[in-house]
Parts: C-alpha cells; sequence; structure tokens
C-alpha cells in the first residue's frame, strides 16, 4: 500500500525511523529502506532550510510526501521525502535501500558496482540505481506522478534500529538522527551505533 500523506505530515525525526523497511519504487526499480537520515528545517544548522527557501531547496518548504531531489559536489543526486507541515521544511534523507526488483536496470546504472549490495548502498548510488535525478525533484511520493513511490509492504520497521550521527556533514553533526538496519550489508556505512 502506497504511504498516505498523513505518514509524512510529522516531525522527521519521527518519520524517519518509521520509514526503515518501507519499499521505494521507480518504475520497475525498487529496493528496501535500510538507512535513512533526519533534517529538521530552519532550526538544523545541516539542513539545505536553514538559512530559508530557496530556488534550490523550495520543494522542502512545500506539501509534505514529495521528493527532494538535490546535486550535491558537482555530479551525485541525493533524495529526500519531505515532512512535516507545509513551510515546515522537514525532510528524510534516504540514504540505503536493499534491492529488491530491476536488478538488471540498476546494474545498467551503476556498471561499476562489483557486487549488487554496492548498488545503493549510498544516497547517490541510490539515486544513480533508481533513476532519480534532477527531473524527479518535487515528485509525488503519495499520487505516484512521477512513478516513484513509498510503498507499506507490510514488513515493519525494526524494534530497535540502528541509531548515530548523520554521516558526511560538518555543523549539526551532533544529533543521533541517522537510523539503519543493523547489520545490512547495503548500509552506506558500516553500523556506528551510539
Amino acid at each position: 500500500m502506497v504511504l498516505a500523506r498523513s505518514f509524512y505530515e510529522r516531525d522527521s525525526r519521527t518519520v524517519a525511523p518509521e520509514l526503515l523497511n518501507k519499499v521505494l519504487r521507480a518504475g520497475r526499480r525498487s529496493g528496501r529502506v535500510v538507512e535513512v537520515e533526519a533534517y529538521a528545517g530552519s532550526d538544523d544548522p545541516a539542513s539545505h532550510a536553514y538559512r530559508g527557501p530557496t530556488k534550490r531547496n523550495r520543494v522542502m518548504f512545500g506539501p509534505p510526501g514529495h521528493l527532494y531531489v538535490y546535486f550535491t559536489y558537482g555530479m551525485h543526486w541525493c533524495a529526500n521525502a519531505v515532512c512535516g507541515s507545509e513551510g515546515v521544511a522537514h525532510a528524510v534523507l534516504l540514504r540505503a535501500l536493499s534491492p529488491l526488483t530491476g536488478l538488471e536496470e540498476m546494474r545498467t546504472a551503476r556498471p561499476r558496482a562489483r557486487r549488487d549490495r554496492d548498488l545503493c548502498s549510498g544516497p547517490a548510488k541510490l539515486c544513480q540505481s533508481m533513476g532519480l535525478d534532477g527531473s524527479s525533484d518535487g515528485a509525488d511520493l503519495v499520487s505516484g506522478d512521477r512513478g516513484v513511490v513509498l510503498v507499506d509492504d507490510g514488513t515493519p520497521p525494526p524494534d530497535r534500529p540502528g541509531r548515530s550521527v548523520r554521516i558526511g556533514i560538518s555543523t549539526g553533526n551532533e544529533q543521533l538522527w541517522r537510523w539503519f538496519v543493523e547489520e545490512d550489508p547495503n548500509l552506506s556505512r558500516p553500523d556506528r551505533s551510539r
């Protein structure tokens, strides 16, 4: 079942751990969410929304349940699920998936991946494997207007997910706002629980 808009209409720190084990579908490709990070809008110095709305981050300030996709380091795309109330700009970064379907398409999209566990083991790899880029920015995850949805297939989130500081940020890095399925081989980094 596609996640309802109400699922996203909450604080990103509530939504993030509940996204674990949900399924991201993009066309014929899909993967189980195994790692996420929460970003808390203008209250979070690591958030793209910290300094207010811009052309780049405008989707974050829009209605919840949309995909915010941004370009980073001049070469990579990263995807987030927008959460909270409109104007609040909370988001959950999708850091890693366990590939489920469309593996041939994923392998074609990431020919340098030597193992299937390397296909979606990081936010940029995830986007490349799933075919998400700037054209996906603003996609409605509830209506599936661009073929991208998040689905609950009945697999519950872990009772006690791994938790750590967020990865690859220089400010706001003391918060334990990264959640993951412990010991999953598709994680972007080995378990760094605290």
